[in-house]
């Protein structure tokens, strides 16, 4: 009787070295295979954050353009061509034509570029070329990311 209790108990000794090797292995190609999609995933999150980044800038430029198109504001600078001057103007708002002491304002604030962590952006103006990196300073027609990253589709972001 007492040797099936030794046996049995042997038996449940618990796990041996060649046990924890193969459950190690398992592991480490779980997290190997994981690391990347969440790399993935974390590059593909800032994107998105990017993308409606620009677009809120791009959307407050053209409810400038069509404010002062519509007669609503009045700009002082014929240079502009209907376009903000900078940032500040489009935050601090500008004078309304029919309302005097009033003002229209276009952005709360300077959004975040996610790619660099910071409030800089590169700006257009309408007399710019398209692919131009040097801002005349005439107008503020467009802005895009200083980063120098490429995006998942292969494309720069300072391209979008």
């Amino acid at each position: 009787m007492m040797t099936a209790v030794l046996r049995r108990h042997r038996l449940v000794r618990g796990f041996t070295l060649l046990e924890l090797i193969i459950a190690m292995t398992v592991l480490g190609i779980l997290a190997a295979a994981v690391v990347p999609t969440t790399r993935k995933l974390v590059k593909r999150r800032k994107e998105v954050e990017l993308k409606r980044s620009l677009l809120e800038v791009r959307t407050a430029i053209d409810r400038f353009k069509k404010a002062h198109d519509e007669g609503l504001i009045a700009l002082d600078d014929i240079q502009q061509l209907g376009y903000p001057a900078d940032f500040e103007q489009m935050i601090l708002g500008v004078p309304l034509k029919k309302q005097p002491g009033q003002t229209m304002r276009f952005l709360r604030r300077i959004p975040l570029d996610p790619m660099t962590g910071e409030a800089e952006w590169g700006l257009r103006s309408a007399q710019d070329e398209p692919d131009s990196r040097h801002w005349g300073r005439e107008n503020l027609f467009d802005i895009y990311s200083l980063s120098d990253g490429v995006a998942l589709d292969g494309t720069e972001y300072a391209e979008w």
